[in-house]
């Protein structure tokens, strides 16, 4: 098995999770700044809007 730090303890030579927990405690309060400023929003209402006109087009292409 590899050396990776599970329930153990034992040591994470790449420090990865050392990493991802700093992430995981850090995402909170990116997520709320995030979230007020309404700028994923927009992306997301645009990414939808993309999509359906992608599966119109690809649909009308079908039938044509």
């Amino acid at each position: 098995m590899a050396n990776t730090q599970g329930p153990q303890g034992n040591h994470d030579p790449a420090g990865s999770t050392q990493m991802f927990r700093a992430f995981v405690d850090e995402a909170p309060q990116g997520r709320q700044t995030a979230s007020t400023s309404g700028g994923p929003r927009i992306g997301l209402i645009i990414g939808i809007v993309v999509a359906v006109a992608v599966v119109a087009a690809v649909a009308w292409l079908a039938l044509k």
